[in-house]
């Protein structure tokens, strides 16, 4: 069975899809619970550095064909921010 969810999610990129990428590529931090408010949490607060989410934005590309640049994903603050950042790019890829 494949992971890639193109054409189960492709209308929208929510909160719940990256918190699902994040535990598959970089796990959850002991004492972090991803499943409460964590939208305007920080990264660091929530315990994921740069390269996870570097690996997050690669799985991203894969499964939702949205390119992010580098530096867009490591300057984004909280969830919500990076959310706002894939749902961008899809409606580019949309249009």
């Amino acid at each position: 069975m494949s992971t890639d969810r193109k054409d189960s999610e492709m209308a929208e990129f929510t909160l719940d899809s990256l918190k699902r990428l994040l535990r598959e590529v970089a796990g959850e931090e002991e004492g972090v619970d991803l499943d409460s408010e964590i939208a305007s949490a920080t990264f660091e607060q929530l315990g994921y550095d740069s390269l996870a989410l570097l690996e997050a934005s690669a799985r991203i590309k894969r499964e939702y064909g949205v390119a992010l640049a580098d530096d867009d994903v490591t300057s984004v603050g909280s969830p919500s921010e990076l959310v706002d950042l894939v749902n961008e790019g899809l409606n580019v890829t949309a249009g």
